[in-house]
């Protein structure tokens, strides 16, 4: 894409860069593997869900399951949740022992992180995803905490503050430059997963908080594209329709609503606002070269009130870690783990310290070169 028709599609700033107003992206969706293959795969919600049906295996020889014949992938966390807490001692016992072999998997995976370029000096790492959200999530964030610790790493490890869901719209708006702030009191923030599309008017709070540690999502729109197997057209069509009925919903309810879209999407993303790879559960190839969704809805929203629409596009696992930029100001160095369908990661470098105590080090294009030489050199280490 030539350099006139980027200006036109976001307006602001590179896609995927490594340099936002409030942090440097060190590294992120750094893709490590072992002799099993993917490192990642050792700690998503699938590999709890084996790790639980281990558990259940000999108990199952015996008839002695507690959760009879259910599968365990259909148990639900809250049904998980309840059991920790029940009278059924046998139950609770398997959940319990699941957790503790989560944890330890989830130790080892981010001592394999702890180890690379890219995450050294790492302080806190906040957990993300789906699995977070449950008690059975935050008990095996806790474990794996102690577990390193105990191995003399310096690390917190702490669950993601707001829900999941609304992590990866809250953290659209770090995307956004800081004039919007000033001038509109909410974005359009848009979350792409493998199963869901998930879109948000988000009301910055930027008066009551300048660090945007106010902001909340106001309204949201779910659509779970994995029941309706849509097209890659299609996807794009139900999006922009959704999009489109969230801007006059914000005019019919009174909001300054800035002409800026921010996407947190599944993958490496280009500054171009293409999709390197890891786009491979969404509808259709987003993977291809004819393919750029960030044009493809500035073509169906052209405008926000009176102003060209800018967008910009980043990864779904850096997004959902930009929530936590105002609770991160006692770090310098802090990463994000979001345990889902697989394990999304990425490493922040704070730029503005409380007190106005900036770090701009870098020029832009040195620290997007840096974040792409951080991820060469820890895939080349995992390699080795």
């Amino acid at each position: 894409m030539a350099t006139d028709e980027l200006v036109k599609t976001t307006g602001i700033a590179n896609h995927g860069g490594a340099r936002l107003p409030s942090v440097d992206i060190d590294s992120f969706n750094i893709e490590m593997k072992d002799e099993d293959g993917f490192l990642g795969d050792r700690a998503s919600k699938g590999a709890f869900r084996e790790i639980l049906d281990r558990w259940r295996k000999p108990l199952r020889k015996s008839g002695e399951d507690p959760f009879g014949k259910e599968p365990s992938e259909n148990i639900s966390k809250k049904t998980l949740d309840a059991i920790l807490v029940s009278d059924d001692v046998e139950a609770s016992a398997v959940v319990h022992s699941a957790i503790e072999d989560f944890a330890q998997e989830l130790a080892y995976v981010t001592r394999r992180f702890l180890k690379t370029k890219a995450w050294a000096k790492t302080e806190r790492i906040v957990v993300g995803g789906g699995f977070r959200d449950s008690r059975l999530g935050e008990l095996a964030i806790a474990r794996a905490e102690i577990i390193l610790k105990s191995e003399d790493f310096k690390i917190d490890m702490v669950p993601i503050r707001h829900h999941p869901d609304e992590a990866g719209l809250l953290g659209a708006l770090h995307l956004a430059p800081s004039w919007i702030f000033e001038a509109y009191d909410s974005i359009l923030a848009v979350d792409i997963g493998g199963t869901n599309i998930r879109c948000g008017l988000v009301e910055t709070g930027w008066k009551k908080a300048k660090d945007l540690s106010k902001a909340k999502v106001v309204k949201s729109e779910l659509w779970r594209h994995a029941d309706d197997e849509p097209t890659r057209e299609g996807a794009v069509k139900r999006l922009t329709k959704m999009l489109k009925g969230l801007i006059a919903e914000a005019e019919t309810d009174g909001f300054k609503l800035a002409p800026f879209i921010g996407i947190a999407c599944p993958g490496v993303i280009n500054d171009d606002g293409s999709i390197e790879k890891g786009a491979q559960n969404l509808p259709g190839n987003w993977e291809s070269s004819k393919f750029n969704l960030p044009a493809s809805l500035i073509e169906g929203i052209p405008q926000i009130g009176e102003h060209d629409t800018a967008i910009l596009m980043h990864n779904d696992g850096v997004v959902q870690g930009l929530s936590e930029v105002p609770f991160m100001q006692d770090v310098d160095r802090w990463g994000v783990l979001t345990i889902g369908t697989g394990l999304g990661n990425a490493r922040f470098t704070n730029r503005h310290k409380e007190g106005g105590n900036g770090k701009d080090r870098d020029s832009p294009e040195n620290g997007k070169k840096k974040s792409k030489e951080n991820n060469k050199e820890s895939n080349k280490s995992e390699k080795e």
